[in-house]
């Protein structure tokens, strides 16, 4: 719905939106670069959570960031949005992309889908409040109520969230595109479409967000899972360059000789391999021109990452991606700025309750393991029935991960001078059977318990509290660290993590001969 600005002005009377608090940005209409956008309270008086500042924060929906990337502009990097006239009301949350959710709601899905959301505490356009950028995990949106922005902005902080391309519509490369692509940017190169929305996305908020309140030149990116590859790779890419003061990867970054740096959230293919997927793709619908797919209905070309046999991912295109991780890393290409990264314990193989026999454990090791290197492993995780062969397994899984992020943490400590902020994360939400799993944190970090329907018990509003705290520190600062919370070292040579959930505080990463075994097994593998 548009509204123009004398019945924007009516609006606010309707919804009894002066006495709540006078000063708040939904009193008044701002202006972007696009035209006028009119917000409203994010929360009404029947809020019930956390919160202090809760009655000065506004929140705009669905405001477009770039325009369709339907019809002609498929398979394109994102185009301007078009200027509009009048006021855009930013009640209600904009469209989701296709491909993006497991098809288990009722939101409206279409090409037109590069909006934002912004949760602002500011009570002037001249505050310059710390902001952050979210981006959202596989098989998510920026409209889900796990990604509530209201318990960041009760910080101090103005939160953004957004939506961006994936599937086959972000990931789809084939020489016809790279052709197209070189005549813009001279990059003969295609398939990063959902990247190069991540990319406008942050340049939107860098060149509107101080009419929020926003601080344009102090903007923090943070993710979760295939979040977390987005946040990565705004601080590698040189597209980015001089954007961001810092970075927050969660349940993301993988040491580049562990090949699981290549199958979770930020895998990478090459160019040829990207061609490879999308002509048997193309195939598959009876079409061999981009001419020709750009005209099929939307609905022919999603596909779901889980069940798909067609695997549409990020490439390597020396554009958008300047370099292979390794050599970001050791060539130091990436944003020298401080960095907080982490994982769950029951994530990235580890599965709480499980409960395999022997021979099950013994199959899984010859298939990760080979020659001197499986015996060594199942020294130091032995098993000899079905309780230790299933304890043993998530024990290597959880220390893979976390033995792998604190090396790639090792790497970063060594090539730039800004800190590193490493977390263990071990905290079970209530209601629920799969213990710390992959996510669980987001509600905690957020602040935003009141936004989901878990049964939250007093502790779980607590950890919410000190998780939220260090976070927002972070945002704020570049450091964690902040009265009345646990000391957070930043990564220094020592083998140490920071616990964070069912206890607070530096914890050794793992057995050091664990940790000595795993990265003797890494230089033995692929650099990516």
């Amino acid at each position: 719905m548009w509204l123009t600005t004398t019945a924007a002005t009516a609006a606010t009377v309707l919804y009894g939106l002066s006495p709540v608090a006078s000063a708040a940005l939904y009193d008044s209409v701002v202006q972007t670069k696009y035209g006028k956008v009119q917000g409203y309270p994010a929360f009404n008086e029947t809020y019930n959570g956390n919160l202090t500042h809760w009655k000065d924060i506004t929140v705009w929906k669905g405001i477009p960031f770039a325009a369709t990337t339907g019809g002609q502009n498929r398979w394109k990097a994102p185009q301007p949005a078009s200027p509009w006239n009048g006021t855009l009301d930013a009640k209600e949350f904009g469209d989701v992309c296709p491909s993006a959710t497991d098809g288990d709601n009722d939101y409206t899905i279409t090409e037109d889908c590069l909006n934002l959301n912004i949760w602002s505490p500011a009570h002037s356009s001249s505050d310059k409040l710390p902001v952050v950028m979210w981006s959202y995990p596989a098989l998510s949106t920026a409209r889900d109520a796990l990604f509530d922005g209201g318990g960041m902005a009760d910080q101090g902080i103005v939160f953004v969230n957004y939506n961006y391309r994936t599937g086959s519509f972000g990931w789809m490369a084939t020489p016809e595109l790279s052709e197209e692509f070189e005549k813009v940017t001279g990059s003969n190169s295609s398939g990063n479409w959902g990247m190069l929305d991540q990319f406008a996305a942050l340049k939107w908020i860098k060149a509107n967000i101080a009419n929020f309140g926003g601080d344009p030149d102090h903007i923090t990116v943070m993710g979760q899972s295939a979040g977390s590859a987005a946040t990565q790779h705004i601080l590698n890419s040189n597209l980015t360059r001089g954007l961001i003061v810092g970075a927050i990867i969660e349940s993301g970054v993988r040491y580049p000789e562990d090949p699981m740096a290549m199958e979770a959230a930020e895998a990478y293919r090459t160019l040829d391999v990207s061609y490879n997927t999308a002509e048997k793709f193309m195939a598959s619908l009876n079409v061999s021109t981009i001419a020709e797919a750009r005209e099929l209905p939307m609905s022919d070309l999603v596909t779901n990452f889980l069940t798909s046999p067609y695997s549409f991912t990020a490439t390597l295109d020396y554009y958008a991606i300047p370099e292979t991780y390794w050599n970001t890393l050791r060539n130091k290409i990436a944003q020298d700025v401080p960095v907080l990264t982490g994982n769950t314990k029951d994530e990235s193989g580890a599965t709480y309750g499980l409960n395999i026999s022997l021979e099950t454990y013994y199959e899984d090791f010859n298939s990760t393991f080979s020659g001197e290197w499986l015996q060594r492993f199942l020294d130091l995780y032995p098993a000899n029935d079905r309780v230790t062969a299933s304890g043993a397994e998530n024990s290597q899984w959880t220390d893979r991960s976390k033995i792998g992020t604190w090396l790639w943490s090792q790497m970063w400590n060594a090539a730039y001078e800004s800190p590193i902020y490493n977390y263990y994360w071990d905290h079970a939400p209530p209601g629920q059977d799969q213990g710390a799993y992959h996510e669980s944190e987001i509600n905690y970090v957020l602040n935003n318990l009141y936004a989901t329907s878990k049964p939250w018990t007093a502790a779980d509003y607590a950890i919410a509290k000190k998780m939220n705290s260090y976070w927002a520190n972070f945002i704020k600062t570049g450091n964690p660290n902040g009265p009345g919370l646990t000391p957070w070292p930043a990564v220094n040579s020592s083998e140490l993590v920071q616990h964070v959930g069912d206890g607070w505080g530096q914890i050794p990463v793992g057995w050091s001969e664990k940790v000595a075994l795993f990265k003797a097994w890494f230089s033995t593998l692929k650099k990516y």
